[in-house]
């Protein structure tokens, strides 16, 4: 069993386009090598926890999940995994600072990491030479807009690297046009060139009329322009890798489909990057104060609102956990679904290769508080972590974990985000 201490760790078209998911701020140069994973998935539910309901008991590599726990759909996996409890967002509460947080560390345009979220910082170090740097996939993460609430990856400062929602644009992105209608699908890809052509061309107007920090961004926009059309037109990159298959046409944002709009993006994801398309990408599930009603799971009330009741009200709190147990539900088909997936760069399967961390915005959620904010990761024979254990922290700061991250996939900093938060890797993981 492990337990560390704070004090160890003290140490119009244009517009419209701007906003959409399409654009990507991506570059970087390749650098990953044995024992580092070759890919990152960072996968998000919203909400936070009831810690009663979601830590293993026992020792460090002697744990279980008991019974009804969050957790327990994770038995199956649990070799593969580290759970790691008793980690702190430092100097940040609440909502929209935990989700603005999470994967940022709190960095700025002057921090090492630039502001970027961990998968985009990692997307330009790892995936020069991938089709697409990264790839975001969501499930009704645009419900309320684009907002600090709704968004968890950055590709600067307050630029957003939005996530596809809906499974039909994501896989006509990944695999071609839908239907087979060749004569369709270069006419829809044309359209699309001359769109990016249009807004590129804006672009690079209004950047010689813009201050310094907008000039920023809009290369930062540019950039992603560059990457969406190298994307358009450029083949699958491991030769004999089939294609996923298409998913149903469904409205993407009503709540019955949730789960249904979940699995697609989960089988796109994993397709993705067996291929070889990426070799970072992200699954949100909604965002902070999600509303979902999760009537698939018996449960009619909605997500947010049952994460804060508490204890006395032990009919909320148990349809809470049933939510947060099919959330663990669908963590553990990604995981599956990796295993079941051979690596056709460096032999072995998906999960072997690929580190997974499973992020929340907020610890006990009905304080309202970022401490002991819940993480797992989840990885396979050639990584840089020894899974299989439960590691109890006591303050740790969160942008050590992300500092280990970065070391894991072969990036070596010495602090993530906020320099002056905390410095350092996690304790433990090695």
């Amino acid at each position: 069993m492990i337990r560390i201490g704070r004090r160890q760790f003290a140490a119009g078209l244009g517009a419209s386009l701007l906003a959409s998911p399409l654009l990507r701020s991506l570059s970087g140069e390749a650098h990953a090598a044995a024992p580092f994973a070759r890919r990152l998935i960072v996968f998000f539910t919203p909400n936070g926890t009831v810690h009663q309901h979601w830590r293993p008991s026992g020792t460090e590599t002697d744990f279980t999940f008991p019974v009804g726990s969050v957790l327990e759909p994770l038995t199956p996996h649990r070799a593969n995994l580290l759970v790691c409890d008793g980690i702190d967002f430092l100097q940040v509460d609440n909502h929209d600072g935990g989700m603005a947080n999470m994967l940022t560390g709190g960095g700025t345009a002057q921090s090492a990491t630039g502001g970027m979220s961990v998968d985009q910082f990692l997307a330009r170090k790892i995936g020069q030479s991938s089709r697409f740097q990264s790839l975001e996939f969501g499930v009704q993460t645009s419900l309320w807009g684009a907002t600090r609430s709704t968004r968890m990856s950055y590709s600067a400062p307050g630029v957003f690297a939005s996530p596809e929602d809906n499974p039909r644009n994501a896989f006509q992105r990944l695999f071609g046009a839908l239907g087979g209608d060749a004569t369709a699908a270069s006419k829809q890809l044309q359209r699309r060139k001359s769109m990016l052509d249009l807004v590129r061309g804006e672009l690079g107007e209004l950047s010689q009329r813009v201050g310094a920090e907008e000039k920023r961004k809009l290369e930062q926009h540019l950039e992603s322009l560059r990457q969406t059309e190298r994307g358009l037109t450029e083949p699958v990159a491991v030769p004999g890798c089939a294609s996923a298959t298409a998913p149903l046409a469904l409205d993407a944002m009503a709540n019955a489909n949730f789960p249904a709009v979940g699995r697609a993006q989960t089988d796109l994801l994993v397709s993705a990057l067996a291929c070889g398309m990426t070799r970072v990408a992200s699954l949100q599930w909604s965002h902070t104060v999600a509303p979902q009603v999760f009537t698939w799971a018996g449960v009619n009330e909605g997500h947010h609102e049952l994460s804060h009741k508490g204890d006395s009200n032990t009919a909320g709190v148990a349809n809470f956990i049933k939510c947060e147990r099919w959330f663990a539900e669908q963590f553990a088909y990604l995981l599956s679904a990796l295993k079941a997936r051979p690596d056709l760069e460096g032999g072995g399967t998906m999960l072997d290769t690929t580190l997974v961390l499973w992020a929340k915005e907020l610890g006990d959620s009905r304080l309202h508080t970022c401490r002991s904010v819940p993480f797992v990761l989840a990885g396979g024979t050639s990584s840089y972590f020894r899974f299989g254990r439960y590691l109890r922290y006591s303050g740790a700061s969160h942008q050590q974990l992300l500092t280990s991250v970065c070391h894991a996939l072969g990036v070596t900093l010495d602090a993530f985000g906020d320099a002056s938060r905390s410095t350092g890797p996690l304790a433990g993981l090695v």
